[in-house]
């Protein structure tokens, strides 16, 4: 049965190998997660887990998937992305003809990827800069590679999918000019520096396991990164309760701007 002092010498120990700060994230579902992997994978404590993945490359490579969730599709709640399409990216285009947007967590690429055929669609002859970030080198693989499942673009209208998708058996292609778009990269959230003056951060369904504190000082940083009057859209369960104190004003739900 593992101990306290045992899951102390795990954070410490994956730390050093990974430089994921497990003290972010919430203690119950964390150990909650882990204990699964460690019943299906017939460990008795923490530090028999981090033996384990610290041997086997593959099972370490699938631990960082299952941490970093990396559940993702185009058009995700699409009645947000009508929002964005129809009242949050035009105003934003009224106060700069070149966006700066990143999509932080950005898993297999489906946000920015979305963002991207949106802006193709509104501004036809502009290249907007987009950044999209996530921990998992490997989902940034598959990003980069643009290759999705139908499951994946189920949220899509049959005319933008025949628009910019190319299909082959059961999988779909994104156009290659659309994918040029979008700049991938390496990027922990909870360590790394921010850019800054950025007209709009997407960072959705990415903080569910953070704890508050972590939370609070990651939305402080992309208030800090986001331009005056810059929008920050979260995802459909982590409404910032606290935005006022931040330094946000409400936009709209899930919506969040910085003041002029």
């Amino acid at each position: 049965m593992s101990s306290e002092k045992d899951w102390e010498v795990f954070k410490q120990k994956f730390f050093a190998k990974s430089n994921i700060n497990l003290n972010d994230y919430k203690p119950a579902q964390m150990q909650r997660r882990i204990t699964n992997l460690m019943n299906r994978h017939g460990v008795a404590t923490y530090v028999d887990f981090f033996n384990l993945i610290d041997r086997d490359a593959k099972l370490y490579k699938d631990f960082i998937d299952y941490l970093t969730i990396n559940v993702t599709e185009f058009f995700r709640t699409p009645e947000k992305f009508e929002e964005l399409e129809k009242k949050v990216l035009p105003e934003l285009l009224s106060r700069s003809a070149k966006l700066n947007i990143w999509s932080a967590g950005c898993s297999t690429g489906a946000e920015p990827y979305s963002l991207a055929i949106i802006l193709d669609e509104l501004t036809p002859h502009t290249r907007h800069r987009i950044l999209a970030s996530d921990l998992d080198s490997e989902m940034l693989a598959k990003a980069k590679a643009g290759v999705y499942q139908a499951s994946e673009l189920k949220a899509i209208s049959p005319a933008r999918q025949s628009k910019y998708f190319r299909q082959s058996g059961q999988q779909f292609m994104l156009r290659e000019d659309i994918r040029s778009r979008v700049e991938f990269v390496r990027h922990n959230l909870l360590l790394d520096k921010f850019e800054t003056g950025f007209d709009l951060i997407l960072c959705r369904n990415v903080v569910i396991y953070f704890t508050e504190e972590a939370k609070d000082a990651l939305y402080r940083r992309f208030l800090a990164s986001l331009k005056p009057g810059g929008v920050l859209f979260v995802g459909g369960t982590e409404a910032i309760l606290n935005f006022r104190e931040i330094g946000f004003q409400h936009y709209m739900p899930f919506f969040y701007r910085k003041p002029d």
